[in-house]
């Protein structure tokens, strides 16, 4: 039996806040998991070192599904964001020490490739359209094939998805939240503004896609869907709250414009009539967010019973270590779809160095056993934890809404 030795938390902020498990084993060997939660980071941390790691100790390492099971079902409070997470940087670390034991990638494990690469989009934004456009064709002259465009709105500031001249985008600030506002009629006759002049920039051999942020009713999101058709989008995101899953069946007969969802869900319960109704075209459940990859693999299998394709939440708020464990899963699903890639900075590449290479609009997870994600533990100790806020939304009278 492989055991496990030690488990402990690493936090560090190499331009944001991420939470890594480092998990080794008696004979050596380590592995690493991504546990961020980004704007309550130090929930998930508190909840590995205080409620999860003592329980690890003396474990089999190779247990994994297991080890999934009694971190769920032993805990008896079940599912919701910081259990999750923490459950997925436990699953994460074992993946991988699985696959190094094997002397493998892990994709190899998960049944091997069902693809040369893995199809990624890009964030192309600008404070106006034209600004956006620009982005989008500097994406495009990268060899990027699907793009994900957002600009500002006239007369509202802190727009989402927009960050102006900034290199790398983070939503998370210092400080108490900051408060954006918004308004849903100042929105909406913008969007197939971008999308109008984004085809006829780029033309029609590109994926575009957009994120709503939760922001609409399901009749406004309908009305979005509709007018956005004649451009072709790969999909609209998030166009309403997933809590009441219903909302989803009006969009459905009012548009055939295609739907992702699910970066805020964390099981497959939070998923299972958007899958098995088929009122969504895409699940972007996460690898960090969600369980980990022995639940996400579940969530796959039943989204491909009904032909709905994966889309995991890949943004720049998921650390190195959740990417490269994306990329594996997404290298070996039969039903995925697109993997979101937001670039991190250059110092949290340096402390997360990892195997996974970008060419011509693709992404391949690299042959290194394990997922092919390290962490410099030297170089993470030079960027502390720093307190950060997500934002708040107010509409234009002061109605707190959702951000």
């Amino acid at each position: 039996m492989l055991k496990i030795k030690s488990a402990r938390v690493i936090v560090t902020s190499p331009g944001r806040n991420f939470v890594t498990l480092k998990i080794e084993t008696t004979d050596g060997i380590t592995g690493i998991g991504d546990a961020t939660l980004n704007g309550r980071e130090l929930a998930v941390a508190s909840y590995l070192t205080e409620h999860v790691c003592p329980t690890l100790i003396g474990r089999d390492a190779q247990a994994i599904e297991d080890t999934w099971q009694y971190l769920y079902r032993g805990a008896y409070w079940r599912r919701g964001p910081v259990t999750m997470t923490a459950i997925a940087g436990v699953d994460t670390a074992l993946w991988d020490i699985k696959a190094k034991q094997a002397g493998l990638p892990l994709y190899q494990l998960l049944g091997g490739a069902a693809r040369d690469g893995v199809l990624v989009y890009g964030h192309a934004n600008g404070e106006t359209i034209d600004e956006a456009i620009e982005a989008a064709k500097r994406f495009r002259s990268e060899g990027y094939l699907a793009i994900r465009l957002q600009c500002g709105v006239p007369g509202l500031k802190g727009i989402y998805g927009v960050w102006g001249k900034q290199r790398h985008y983070g939503s998370a600030k210092a400080g108490v939240p900051v408060e954006n506002t918004w308004s849903t009629t100042k929105y909406l006759p913008v969007v197939p503004k971008l999308f109008a002049a984004a085809r006829e920039a780029l033309g029609w051999d590109v994926h575009l896609l957009h994120d709503a942020h939760h922001r609409l009713t399901p009749i406004e999101a309908a009305r979005l869907g509709k007018d956005l058709e004649p451009f072709r989008p790969f999909w609209i995101e998030d166009m309403t709250p997933s809590e009441n899953q219903e909302s989803f069946r009006l969009i459905r007969h009012h548009t055939t414009t295609k739907l992702a969802v699910g970066e805020v869900l964390n099981s497959i319960w939070d998923a299972q009539h958007l899958i098995t109704e088929q009122l969504i075209d895409y699940i972007r459940m996460s690898v960090v967010h969600a369980g980990g990859i022995t639940h996400l693999r579940r969530v796959a299998a039943l989204a491909d019973l009904y032909q709905v394709r994966t889309g995991c939440h890949g943004a720049a708020d998921l650390s190195p270590v959740c990417m490269g464990a994306a990329l594996h899963f997404d290298l070996s699903v039969p039903n995925f779809g697109i993997q979101e890639y937001m670039r991190h900075t250059e110092e949290t590449d340096a402390v997360f160095p990892h195997a996974y290479k970008y060419a011509d609009g693709m992404l391949h997870p690299g042959e290194v056993p394990g997922h092919g994600v390290e962490i410099d533990e030297a170089l993470a100790a030079k960027f502390p934890y720093r307190q950060a806020s997500l934002p708040v939304n107010r509409l234009e009278d002061g109605t707190l809404y959702n951000w």
